[in-house]
């Protein structure tokens, strides 16, 4: 987990450019267009560049301190409650700007992937070094996992990235693992993980609370839980005392080639990783990037996929300027790339990334976006208020049968049918009027556990997902 100074950095973590030591990285972010509207620098006459950097770091302290008292509430609900309550009570800007970040995160491990978004988003403008739209130059869109795998047939490794509050960046990553390994590839990194207890995870066989962060949320947890099961040797880099800067991303980077290529030069490595960690050249944070520096270290050019850059933002203003004229012409409906009559790939940052994956609009239904179906192979189970025992908000979660209560669910979601004049610790989250919602399981046996929010479980019951019926 990164540190409370190390969180102002993430807000830059989507743009190659450079924080200087003495510089705002909020600032600098700002005047690229990257911050949502709101979320800006003060203006001169306001405050003094100095006294708004200064407010950002208290803001940091605070979201860490907040975060950790969360952390000991029962159970996610009840944090989720003490950080949406810590927001809503703080309309200072510094303050929403840095835990909006934080907030975000336990947004997306109860599903609420929407509020996820409107808690924390990076705007993206254009910018100077972004190559031509591939529109109307030669470019035609094909399907991305497609056109990853032909790019992976001859590389060591690959890496992609994500953007942590958008775990749709996590999908395609997930969709691809089980054919990069029928492909050759041996190991899987993920920055999420935690280097102690990378021994714990391989003996489980499953993701828990304890070995990541960001693998908390469902679908990084079945990213993890896929790589385990097609049998990749599963790697932990990113040490958390590493530091910040050019100590984490040099330290990351010489892991990665001392676990995976030091003692097997024939290994193949998947690495997913956040935002920026993933570019091959340039400035990062004020220096190198971990793919950079790994590339020297270890002689291996890794095909970097870039995915965070064009997604759908909850405001179209905070698209970037490619994004909508690519979604108003035929398509593919999952996340899908461009290439040239000779299949070379575009992508946005041609000095950084080697291909940029577009994901199109989702669709809602029962409060919830399609994309957690991980391109239907996993299908919908409708719960309702039925199984909270008139107790709200109401965490539904779903469980492997074979799978200890310590692993990662597989799908939550939250119910909350309320009155108006019910206290307002019931009247927090963005989809408090809903009655019904689904979740995403692939075929097999789960356990469904309804928790309240003092951690308790209300009621349990056993739920098989037979494989649909082929057309």
């Amino acid at each position: 987990m990164t540190t409370s100074r190390l969180l102002l950095l993430c807000l830059l973590a989507a743009a190659p450019f450079a924080a200087s030591a003495q510089g705002d990285p909020v600032k600098e972010a700002a005047s690229r267009g990257l911050l949502r509207r709101g979320q800006e620098s003060p203006k001169e006459h306001e405050m003094s560049p100095a006294e708004w950097r200064r407010q950002q770091l208290a803001a940091a302290d605070k979201s860490e301190e907040i975060m950790r008292r969360a952390q000991k509430q029962p159970g996610l609900l009840a944090q989720y409650i003490t950080m949406q309550a810590a927001y809503d009570a703080n309309d200072e800007r510094a303050f929403r700007l840095i835990f909006g970040q934080y907030l975000s995160w336990f947004q997306t491990w109860i599903g609420d992937y929407d509020g996820a978004a409107r808690s924390f988003s990076i705007a993206q403008p254009a910018q100077p070094d972004d190559a031509p739209s591939p529109l109307g130059g030669g470019w035609h869109p094909r399907p991305a996992d497609e056109v990853i795998l032909e790019l992976t047939k001859d590389r060591k490794a690959v890496f992609f990235n994500e953007a942590h509050s958008a775990p749709v960046t996590r999908t395609l990553t997930v969709e691809l693992l089980a054919r990069l390994r029928a492909q050759g590839f041996t190991h899987f990194a993920a920055e999420t993980l935690y280097v102690k207890e990378i021994a714990e995870l391989r003996r489980l066989g499953y993701p828990t609370s304890k070995v990541g962060f960001y693998s908390e949320e469902p679908i990084y947890g079945e990213m993890v839980r896929a790589a385990l099961k097609l049998g990749y040797t599963v790697v932990a880099y990113d040490a958390e005392d590493a530091g910040v800067g050019d100590a984490r991303e040099r330290g990351g980077a010489q892991a990665l080639y001392d676990q995976v290529f030091k003692h097997d030069p024939n290994a193949r490595l998947v690495v997913n990783a956040g935002f920026g960690h993933i570019q091959k050249s340039g400035v990062y944070l004020g220096g190198s990037s971990m793919a950079k520096f790994f590339k020297k270290i270890s002689g291996i050019d890794p095909l970097a996929v870039e995915q965070t850059m064009l997604i759908q933002h909850q405001r179209g203003d905070q698209n970037h300027p490619y994004y909508g004229p690519a979604m108003q012409v035929p398509h593919p409906a999952e996340p899908f790339v461009y290439v040239d009559s000779g299949n070379k790939p575009w992508t946005l940052k041609p000095e950084l990334y080697d291909v940029s994956v577009f994901f199109p609009p989702e669709t809602m239904t029962e409060n919830r976006p399609s994309w957690p179906s991980l391109a239907g192979t996993r299908q919908a189970y409708s719960v309702s208020t039925d199984l909270c025992r008139n107790q709200f908000p109401c965490l539904i979660e779903a469980r492997y049968a074979d799978e200890g209560e310590d692993a990662v669910a597989a799908d939550r979601t939250v119910l909350n049918v309320i009155d108006p004049n019910a206290p307002m610790s019931q009247r927090l989250l963005s989809n408090h009027g809903s009655a019904q919602s689904r979740l995403y399981l692939y075929p097999g046996s789960y356990r469904l556990n309804m928790i309240n929010n003092s951690g308790r479980v209300v009621s349990s019951q056993s739920v098989t997902i037979a494989p649909e019926a082929k057309k």
